[in-house]
């Protein structure tokens, strides 16, 4: 059938489940935004900045599967980069889809505004090749082509993807097919009968079989069939920190944390004690390995990425991990265990009149969590305090774990908020982060979306603090009005704010919060050198590897 190429690539975008479109509207992409907003079904949603619009676009994408992001040639697409960046990094489909200056223009390589004037237009997607996993320039002649193959990449690989829509060619018509975009990846029979035997006989044949989780355990869709396995054959599990909450936190299966030698004995010894260790590509870093101190059993362990599976020393190219669980649960026998039994939670008892610290305010938080909440923890004190708490069944958990962008949780509560809009949002974020990308309250407000936002008021950059620089001005940030900025940012006053100094107050305060049926922003007054006890570790160990021996920390000791 015919439509225009801006028609098909919406219907795509639809196809795949977006219904909403964050970015800045400019003078490259206005044609395409007047076909955004003939499109039923997707829904566009400016920003404040395009930072902010691929922050918000990443955290929709972590609910809904797949994000889009709008922005225009050069100065828009450069300001949004940081946030693609941050989506490769963690494995997050984003279609970014830039307004470019008119075909005929970059044929000719005129010099234009938002351009360095000198005629080049592929500078452009030479930034975005670092950070995406295929890019195009759409033309009359390849639009149907690409589109396909752009989106069909993003989809498999769960990264970030580019597309240039040059100015002129979103209302040309072409021949588009009718059939819906096949996403399907089928694995190699061959391979994947050859790899379930090879997983069958190392489980038959183990004693410690064990489950080690990490994000793409989420992003990969592995989360139930594990959860499932879990069940199943009573297999005790542990997590990286970058998979924290995608299985529950209070089976009593959960052994706790990996960290490499930071890991307690239990979790310790489940991981590299295990003779078959099933885990989801597990991404160590410094933060999460204990400083590389990692033993995974490597020929015992099975290794599911996107389109293959390692055990052992083998590698079956083209297999679908999904497709390889399913078996492995068909076969696996069932095991009897105390798998429904559950972890009581100690009591809680406020201390009316001490002031907020930070041992204390996560033990709280944690209760306050709710199954099936989507919780946002900003890099830093907030995702450090929680990761540290056992949360509820059920509950999503954002953070920028690896990337680890200050400011990402403000806009991607956005994404999130949007994307599953009948969940309850908490979001956790410091001071210093907040002022980073702080106009997106307003957005929240605009939308009138319905959020709790607790911001912790420390008076700086407190994990900076604990590396380097405990007292010193440039881990400080002005003392802004927290609480009042929902009043400046929004007229219609569909917002609950609050403060909060004691155990008392936040009691309070949380009561309220928990029956709000409006945005809610509770500012937390927290002394702005006291830390959670993982983080006054933490600090120290990461100045020692950062600088060394001889490094500033020594001298400041």
């Amino acid at each position: 059938m015919q439509m225009t190429i801006g028609q098909f690539l919406l219907k795509r975008l639809t196809e795949i489940g977006i219904e909403h479109m964050f970015g800045v509207p400019g003078d490259y992409n206005l044609q395409f935004l007047e076909q955004v907003k003939a499109c039923d079904g997707l829904h566009f949603v400016g920003n404040c900045n395009e930072l902010n619009a691929a922050y918000a676009a990443d955290g929709y994408a972590r609910l809904k599967g797949a994000g889009a992001l709008l922005t225009t040639y050069g100065v828009g697409e450069l300001s949004a980069i940081c946030g693609v960046a941050g989506a490769a990094a963690e494995h997050v489909p984003v279609v970014c889809i830039t307004g470019a200056p008119p075909l005929h223009a970059m044929e000719q390589r005129l010099p234009l505004h938002h351009t360095l004037a000198d005629g080049n237009y592929d500078d452009m997607m030479i930034c975005f090749r670092q950070f995406t996993a295929a890019q195009t320039r759409i033309t009359p002649a390849n639009a149907v082509g690409e589109i396909d193959r752009v989106l069909t990449t993003c989809l498999r690989e769960k990264k970030p993807v580019y597309i240039q829509l040059p100015s002129d060619v979103s209302y040309l018509t072409v021949e588009a097919p009718d059939a819906p975009l096949d996403l399907s990846f089928a694995s190699d029979p061959h391979q994947l009968e050859a790899a379930v035997k090879h997983a069958l006989r190392l489980w038959s044949q183990a004693k410690r079989s064990a489950l080690l989780i990490d994000m793409d355990a989420d992003r990969l869709g592995l989360r139930h069939l594990m959860a499932e396995l879990v069940e199943k054959a009573a297999v005790p599990y542990a997590s990286l920190t970058t998979g924290k909450a995608i299985l529950s936190e209070t089976h009593p299966l959960w052994v706790g944390h990996y960290l490499g030698e930071g890991s307690s004995v239990e979790a310790k010894a489940c991981v590299e004690g295990s003779d078959c260790l099933i885990t989801t590509a597990p991404r160590f870093i410094e933060v999460n390995s204990g400083h590389f101190t990692q033993k995974l059993p490597k020929d015992h362990t099975i290794m599911l990425a996107c389109h293959s599976v390692t055990i052992g020393n083998v590698r079956y190219e083209g297999v679908n991990a999904q497709e390889l669980l399913r078996h492995l649960l068909q076969q696996v026998p069932e095991r009897a265990g105390d798998n429904h039994r559950r972890l009581e939670e100690e009591a809680w008892s406020p201390q009316a009149d001490a002031p907020l610290t930070q041992e204390r305010l996560w033990q709280r938080m944690a209760r306050f969590i709710k199954a099936g909440d989507t919780v946002l923890a900003e890099s830093g004190t907030s995702n450090i305090g929680l990761t540290s708490q056992a949360l509820a069944p059920d509950v999503t958990y954002i953070s920028a774990n690896i990337w680890g962008s200050i400011g990402y949780t403000l806009p991607a509560t956005l994404g999130t908020a949007l994307a599953a809009p009948d969940r309850r949002h908490l979001l956790f974020i410091g001071d210093g982060s907040f002022q980073l990308t702080a106009q997106e309250l307003s957005t929240l407000l605009r939308l009138e979306l319905k959020p709790i936002i607790f911001l912790l008021n420390n008076r700086g950059y407190t994990i900076e603090r604990y590396i380097l620089g405990m007292q010193e001005a440039y881990n400080d940030v002005a003392n802004w009005k927290y609480a009042e900025l929902a009043g400046v940012f929004s007229e219609k006053g569909n917002f609950l704010t609050a403060h909060a100094r004691t155990e008392g107050e936040l009691e309070a305060v949380l009561e309220k919060a928990a029956v709000s049926n409006a945005l809610t922003f509770i500012e937390l007054h927290l002394d702005p050198f006291d830390a959670p006890a993982t983080l006054k570790t933490f600090g120290p160990a990461t100045a020692e590897f950062d600088y060394g021996p001889l490094g500033p920390q020594r001298l400041s000791a």
